[in-house]
């Protein structure tokens, strides 16, 4: 099993990059926008993100076949954003202060309430009940289509568009009580 195993064809490596370029194309905003929610972070968001475009190379350079592109990125995002918490140290006051935080300095109170909503509508997806928990995180969190979720979970795209709109209805209501 050498080197041999590994080569493409000059047809499957223009099919392979053609596949990865498409799926940078429609993907990178998506997963961008995923990294920072998690990490809080752009740069290493935006890093993370070139990394999962690089595994998903990898792994179709070894001859791996993907059949849907976006879970499988948003798999292996996850997986690396796993991977960064479980590194992350955690640093002093008197680091920060010599890196420039400045804890008196003028803060964005608009965009932080926004992010409060936002964290407080995603605990607040806990407290609904176990069928629409699911739905919501891939609808909301992971931002999985309609097919992508009715494959994942077996049922059809009409019962997991109910689950989502109904689950966004009890998700508001919540919100609406609890804030």
């Amino acid at each position: 099993m050498g080197t041999a195993q590994y080569m493409m064809t000059y047809a499957q490596d223009t099919e392979r990059k053609s596949q990865l370029t498409l799926a940078h194309y429609n993907f990178e905003r998506g997963l961008n926008a995923h990294a920072f929610f998690k990490m809080r972070d752009h740069e290493r968001g935006q890093d993370l993100v070139q990394e999962t475009f690089m595994k998903t190379w990898k792994y179709l350079v070894r001859g791996g076949k993907i059949e849907m592109m976006r879970a499988f990125l948003f798999h292996i995002l996850n997986h690396l954003i796993v991977d960064e918490y479980r590194k992350r140290k955690t640093t002093s006051l008197d680091s920060l202060l010599e890196e420039g935080f400045d804890p008196h300095a003028p803060d964005e109170s608009e965009t932080l309430l926004n992010v409060l909503d936002g964290k407080a509508a995603f605990l607040l997806i806990a407290r609904l009940p176990l069928a629409y928990q699911k739905v919501m995180r891939m609808r909301y969190v992971q931002d999985l289509s309609l097919k992508e979720m009715s494959l994942i979970t077996g049922k059809s795209r009409n019962t997991i568009a109910v689950q989502a709109h109904r689950g966004l209805e009890k998700l508001k209501l919540l919100y609406k009580f609890t804030y």
